[in-house]
């Protein structure tokens, strides 16, 4: 991997129900159009690969990564929490402190709510964390101010990049049409495909 790719590279971690979709196609959209690579778990299906291998490869080969902690209250069926978002934000911090060449990592830990944290993982106090509200809007306006602060690029404001995200959205069921997809049951692959191609014919 070469430096650049290292540079764009963002590591998303986040929960991939159905009810989180609208901010997960927000963040990866986001993501994409401000001219970053988004990587996250589902970007590779090989069921020979060890899920947890195949995750820390792709934080040290990120320089960025977003976690949103959303989804740590009780299961509704099992009555247990869900931590393999927690879990991957602590790979992540623990590449940051020990990798070799990981100190200039950078990340962006969201929640519904900007200090419920302390509740169930109070280790991170004193991190910035980011409040989303449940909202795809303060979502995207989140990444795009971490990006430009992170990376030092100038880049377009967030309430712009949200627009294009819900032309997109308008648009995406006829791209899928054209391109013989189901825009119910997207692969990460899929996703990522057609927001280059909205992003090269529709933009």
């Amino acid at each position: 991997m070469t430096s650049r790719q290292y540079n764009r590279n963002v590591f998303i971690n986040c929960p991939f129900d159905k009810e989180y979709a609208p901010l997960f196609y927000a963040i990866v959209f986001a993501t994409q159009d401000l001219g970053f690579r988004p990587r996250c778990a589902r970007e590779r299906m090989d069921s020979g690969e060890v899920r947890l291998d195949k995750i820390a490869e792709l934080i040290a080969g990120s320089r960025y990564s977003i976690h949103d902690l959303s989804r740590t209250e009780l299961d509704s069926s099992s009555r247990l929490p869900r931590f393999n978002m927690p879990l991957e934000l602590g790979i992540d911090i623990g590449c940051r402190l020990f990798g070799k060449g990981q100190r200039q990592k950078s990340m962006l830990i969201l929640d519904v709510e900007k200090f419920r944290y302390q509740k169930y993982v109070s280790d991170i106090s004193g991190q910035d964390i980011q409040s989303h509200s449940g909202k795809p809007l303060n979502a995207v306006i989140a990444v795009r101010h971490w990006l430009r602060t992170a990376s030092g690029v100038s880049l377009q404001g967030g309430a712009a990049v949200f627009d294009r995200y819900r032309r997109f959205r308008r648009n995406l069921p006829a791209i899928c049409r054209t391109l013989k997809l189901d825009a119910d049951e997207l692969a990460f692959a899929d996703l990522s495909f057609t927001i280059a191609t909205w992003l090269r014919e529709y933009a």
